[in-house]
């Protein structure tokens, strides 16, 4: 299977434990491409399309759809959780995000 960075993939997060963001969900790919090519798990970032004033969440708009980018529920998944390629999130968008995770870890 083939998994870019910045694709969005319907993803299914469950079984979940605690406070983890849950359901099968759209799911922002940032681990390297590289690493998507020869590892069997990725590095994701869940979509909400619950709207929150949270510093670590980045406003987006995807398919249309407002929703904003849960940077605090980045983790990493098998490929199997992904069901299908919905699309790929654009540049700007990227850089928003990319910009957060240096906040969010720094």
């Amino acid at each position: 299977m083939v998994v870019l960075k910045n694709e969005v993939w319907m993803t299914i997060l469950e079984p979940t434990i605690g406070s983890e963001i849950n359901k099968t969900r759209p799911c922002i790919i940032v681990s390297p491409n590289i690493s998507n090519a020869h590892s069997r798990s990725l590095v994701i970032i869940p979509l909400t399309s619950k709207l929150k004033d949270y510093p670590s969440r980045v406003n987006c708009k995807f398919q249309n759809k407002e929703g904003q980018i849960v940077i605090d529920q980045i983790r990493t998944v098998d490929k199997i959780r992904l069901v299908k390629k919905l699309g790929t999130i654009d540049d700007s968008t990227s850089n928003k995000v990319y910009e957060m995770i240096k906040i969010y870890f720094k």
